[in-house]
């Protein structure tokens, strides 16, 4: 999960999920089976309450390798704030799946 507090960025909140579950997890799927990293066939699953205002291209380009592919969602939350300024924290939320072609 990642937020957006302030400024309703919602590429920024999905960077932030990516980063945070890359952070907490350890993909080294393709040394345990012999393969390149560029190998890895990446899928990242986006959610957010408006999915076209998210750059997949951005959050892809947190990947330093691997054939990544971005799908945005309909999901996460906009949480209104409490001064009911009409200007909401964005949640995202993203799952990550890593394969490998032949294994």
């Amino acid at each position: 999960m990642g937020t957006s507090l302030r400024r309703q960025d919602y590429t920024e909140a999905a960077v932030r999920a990516v980063r945070d579950a890359l952070w907490h997890n350890s993909i080294n799927l393709a040394e345990l089976f012999g393969k390149d990293k560029t190998d890895m066939r990446i899928t990242v699953d986006v959610g957010v309450q408006q999915p076209d205002k998210v750059d997949a291209e951005v959050v892809a380009g947190v990947f330093p390798y691997g054939q990544v592919r971005v799908t945005v969602t309909h999901g996460g939350l906009d949480v209104p704030r409490p001064d009911g300024d009409g200007n909401p924290t964005v949640m995202a939320n993203v799952a990550i799946s890593v394969a490998l072609e032949g294994v």
